[in-house]
């Protein structure tokens, strides 16, 4: 092991133990670990009870992948990895599910104060914009005059003298686009709420 390892030789066995599947040797870990995985999680998901939800879930996977654990490497990179993944999988989880994103971003609105709630709402527009500039020009053009100021293919179609299905599949581009743009954030609530804007994306306004 090199001198400049950050943890001890006594917690090395104690990898292999957990390895090995020895419940005393997570536990151990566990009391180590769990609160800064929390912490590191809220500042992801910024919900208490969310955040404690997703810690225990990063345990239980460890538990479930300890066969991939290194003895020789320190354990927290390794479940901040898990804690990103689960994330990930949060967030997608909710895009596709309706309910669950409305509980959610509910649970969001309690969690904060009217000032919070405006910078983060502000912060959260101002990634869409950016998702938004990212797109084509003309998938930019047909993506803002249908979702942004609300007007239907016929009217995007007479104003820019293209047919309804070519602007369907504009909006069906810019949709998996914007998608593919907000996946490069780890902070689930901006995912939320901006699923939350873009709900309705690939169905004509009526």
């Amino acid at each position: 092991m090199n001198a400049g390892t950050a943890y001890s030789p006594n917690e090395h066995l104690l990898l292999s133990q957990l390895r090995e599947g020895d419940q005393r040797a997570f536990n151990y870990f566990y009391e180590r670990h769990s609160l800064v995985i929390y912490r590191k999680l809220k500042k992801m998901v910024r919900v208490d009870t969310l955040a404690d939800e997703l810690m225990q879930d990063v345990f239980v996977r460890l538990w479930d992948k300890r066969h991939l654990i290194d003895p020789e490497k320190p354990l927290k990179a390794y479940l901040f990895l898990i804690a990103q993944n689960i994330v990930y999988d949060f967030y997608r989880k909710v895009s596709r599910e309706g309910r669950l994103q409305s509980e959610i971003t509910a649970s969001f609105v309690e969690a904060y104060d009217h000032s919070e709630e405006t910078l983060f709402l502000k912060e959260t527009q101002e990634l869409l914009e950016k998702a938004v500039d990212n797109l084509p020009a003309q998938q930019q053009l047909v993506f803002r005059l249908c979702k942004f100021e609300g007007k239907t293919y016929e009217q995007v179609s007479e104003e820019l003298n293209i047919s309804t299905s070519t602007i369907n599949g504009h909006i069906v581009r810019a949709t998996k686009s914007v998608k593919a743009f907000m996946l490069n954030y780890n902070n689930v609530a901006v995912h939320i709420l901006i699923a939350s804007v873009i709900a309705s994306i690939g169905e004509q306004p009526k």
